[in-house]
């Protein structure tokens, strides 16, 4: 299992290139072998192992549509603003990928085209993605594969202290308490006062029953206080209220983590660590048998509305970069599960260390399925609520009832 990222890396990279041979349209010409267009594509796709797999899809669709694609790359945290600001004053790219919860966010300006009017297809994707790429009952995204949460684990220490690895919240107290000790912590996950809290406290709080349409519910008091136990008993480092899900994985790799909560995405840089040998598996649940319900994270394709032409030639692009090969070669290459049950159960078979992920995604839940474009207030009033908790501040009963108040719900 502790291996398989890199393969990952390059087995997708092999793949794009094998993809780019086998396009049948030539570069810059439709199949007319009249000049096929050009179109704009906007994503955040900032770090070079990502930039570089996202530039071979494109290169890829580009060789196979005939249509030029002019690709501008933001950081993570401008793309929103920038899309809003572009939604106003008309000037949206032709092609946008963006974070799935901003999907409704935007969708609401108006600004964006459903996918049906090109004929794009929603068979075989996971409902819950589905939903991540839909906003009043119309469908205007679709991810080319979804990320998600899991427990990777160091299985030398865990053998070392004769622990397995946990599948429940009490199992996992229990390993994250004999796995501390010395300066050094059971578990490491991150606590940030943003998304990226949240992100990773919702697949406790949604596993316990808990939903974000009443963040005080006792199901929510109750995995709250079960996260902050964590910390309280130094099963965790306070930290946690400052790392990033980087900083996570800096601690795993130096070994003052035994497990940690992070994503796919991670396992590549694992892999760089010849003496690190981890496993990885679903995120426990509140009681045994039940499965873990974790958020979707990755990105949705989307096509705005700027002009019949455009448009139909950023669908043509979208349709090629949804096309199964083009979607397995984005997911090995970028450690994220296949969109398409299918396509997500063969790759899990080629690929065992991403087995919890693709097994996880059959319960995962979109976050903006519930609350749409209202989303975004609920999540910083929890990821506040995290932090109050966490840093003794707040019990987590008022933390929780004060995070309802803020996200205006009580």
């Amino acid at each position: 299992m502790s291996r398989v990222a890199r393969h990952l890396v390059i087995g997708g990279v092999a793949a794009s290139a094998m993809l780019v041979a086998a396009a049948c349209g030539p570069s810059g010409t439709g199949s007319s072998g009249e000049p096929a267009g050009e179109i704009a594509e906007l994503d955040y796709y900032a770090d070079q192992q990502g930039s570089q797999a996202w530039q071979q899809i494109l290169d890829t669709c580009a060789e196979e549509t005939g249509i030029r694609i002019n690709r501008q790359t933001v950081p993570t945290d401008q793309l929103l603003p920038k899309v809003l600001k572009d939604a106003s004053s008309r000037t949206l790219p032709d092609l946008l990928f963006t974070d799935n919860p901003t999907l409704q966010q935007i969708a609401s300006t108006g600004a964006l085209t459903p996918l049906t009017d090109y004929g794009i297809s929603t068979d075989g994707y996971y409902e819950s993605i589905i939903k991540a790429g839909s906003y009043e009952n119309e469908v205007y995204g679709l991810a080319p594969g979804v990320n998600g949460l899991a427990l990777i684990y160091n299985e030398d220490l865990l053998a070392e202290a004769g622990v397995e690895p946990p599948q429940t919240w009490d199992e996992l107290t229990a390993a994250a308490t004999e796995l501390s000790g010395g300066g050094k912590y059971g578990l490491a996950f991150s606590a940030v006062p943003s998304e990226e809290g949240t992100w990773q406290f919702l697949p406790f709080f949604w596993s316990n029953g808990a939903d974000l349409s009443k963040v005080d519910s006792p199901e929510a008091v109750a995995a709250l206080r079960f996260v902050t136990g964590l910390v309280d008993s130094g099963a965790a480092s306070k930290s946690v209220l400052n790392w990033n899900q980087n900083d996570v994985a800096d601690q795993f790799v130096a070994g003052n983590a035994a497990m940690m909560i992070n994503g796919s995405w991670n396992l590549a840089r694992l892999d760089e660590e010849e003496d690190l040998n981890y496993g990885v598996v679903p995120i426990p649940s509140p009681r045994p048998g039940t499965p873990p319900v974790v958020a979707l994270g990755g990105e949705v394709g989307a096509i705005p509305a700027t002009g019949p032409e455009r448009q139909e030639a950023a669908a043509k692009v979208l349709s090629c970069i949804l096309a199964e090969e083009n979607m397995l070669a984005w997911d090995e290459a970028h450690a994220y599960v296949p969109s398409k049950v299918e396509a997500a159960e063969r790759f899990a078979q080629d690929n065992p260390a991403m087995r919890p992920f693709v097994t996880q995604v059959e319960t995962a839940r979109s976050r903006t399925a519930a609350l749409g474009e209202q989303y975004p207030k609920v999540s910083q009033a929890l990821a506040t609520a995290l932090q109050a908790a966490l840093a003794g501040q707040q019990s987590p009963e008022e933390a929780l009832r004060t995070a309802q108040e803020q996200a205006g719900r009580s």
